[in-house]
């Protein structure tokens, strides 16, 4: 698949940011940070937005609260046809309220992780269980896989999306790679990218690589603050700027993985808005401690010195 075409068939195509989500002290949900953010983010290089995800805190939060960012999000005027909220949780019956609810919203795809407390499930039983969260939403978004095996312990195979895609094509649209494993991502577009199926990686080092093969584009954490360095691998995929594009942003996703990865981006969002509510983060999380703060801030100033990147409202 050219690398042209795999762009235009694409409902996400491009970079999609992570969204993290902003919390009031009592570790309450802070809509007008959020949406604030959201807006910058898609005037500064995202395509999309994932929010609710593992960046998200997803996990952490109850389904009202879920429904309550989906919500409160396109209230504030974020666009709902931007949104890819996720979905995934442990209950057949909460996964088919959170996407239709964000089906109802405008919301054209959600991203699903499989059901992640029970391990080793078989591919047949993740075969019932998507099965059935499609069927039971009745006229479902576009449903894109999430695969993150280091956190839920429940891989994604290469035959499972294929007898999905075979039940529900049309339905079943993309993949979000989170493995870092790259020989996994590109078996992904190998075997499904010329059937309209969207790969994504997780991983901003690898997406000028999944760009060259086919790829749609990228869902990750680093997003939130490099995304203008993103969008420029992003639109230069089919020439040497790109890869120059692509080298700066694995040096800033290096730093930005220093430390743990959705404490350490709220620390770099606190420090760019200029904001400390911004490092508000939900058991068993845990805010960066001063003594790593300050290293961690000055090694991705030192990146990001020439490039422009620090979000300001």
């Amino acid at each position: 698949m050219s690398i042209q075409n795999s762009a235009e068939k694409t409902l996400y195509g491009g970079v999609n940011a992570a969204v993290a989500t902003p919390m009031m002290k009592d570790f309450s949900i802070d809509l007008e940070r959020m949406a604030n953010h959201c807006n910058w983010l898609l005037r500064n290089g995202c395509d999309g937005l994932g929010i609710l995800g593992t960046t998200g805190e997803a996990n952490s939060l109850g389904i009202a609260e879920r429904i309550y960012v989906m919500e409160g999000l396109v209230e504030r005027g974020i666009p709902a046809e931007r949104l890819l909220p996720g979905v995934g949780t442990t209950a057949l019956t909460d996964t088919v309220k959170l996407a239709s609810k964000a089906r109802d919203l405008g919301c054209r795809g959600v991203l699903a992780l499989p059901p992640f407390f029970y391990k080793n499930p078989s591919d047949d039983g993740l075969f019932r269980y998507f099965s059935e969260v499609i069927e039971r939403i009745g006229a479902p978004p576009s449903i894109y896989l999430y695969h993150f095996p280091q956190q839920s312990m429940v891989p994604i195979s290469v035959d499972l999306i294929r007898r999905l895609l075979k039940a529900y094509p049309g339905v079943v649209k993309g993949v979000k790679d989170s493995s870092s494993d790259f020989a996994n991502t590109s078996e992904y577009v190998h075997q499904f990218a010329e059937q309209g199926f969207e790969v994504y990686c997780g991983d901003d080092s690898h997406l000028h690589s999944l760009l060259s093969i086919g790829g749609a584009g990228c869902i990750t954490a680093a997003s939130n603050v490099t995304c203008k360095l993103n969008a420029e691998v992003y639109a230069n995929r089919a020439n040497p700027a790109g890869e120059a594009a692509q080298t700066a942003l694995s040096a800033l996703r290096k730093v930005i993985t220093s430390v743990p990865l959705i404490p350490g981006l709220k620390s770099l969002l606190a420090h760019q808005y200029n904001d400390p509510d911004w490092t508000n983060i939900r058991p068993p999380h845990l805010k960066l401690s001063q003594a790593v703060e300050a290293p961690f801030f000055s090694e991705f100033d030192k990146c990001t010195s020439n490039q422009g990147k620090t979000p300001s409202h």
